[in-house]
């Protein structure tokens, strides 16, 4: 998947960007608390994006 279809799809949920690391970009749910790390490669593996996308979506939220 690609990082930047990666960063919208975890917008959509409300997620914010809580920092820049030096390899990765931290997003957190404001919602659920939930922080996780996003890779800044171009193209970041399906599975690991799915992974990313399950942690911080909103439990509540109708699903995609």
């Amino acid at each position: 998947m690609k990082r930047i279809d990666l960063i919208r799809t975890i917008d959509g949920f409300g997620c914010l960007l809580v920092r820049h690391g030096a390899k990765h970009d931290w997003y957190r749910n404001p919602d659920t608390g939930v922080v996780q790390p996003v890779p800044r490669h171009r193209e970041i593996k399906e599975a690991l994006a799915q992974r990313i996308i399950k942690m911080l979506k909103n439990p509540d939220a109708p699903s995609r």
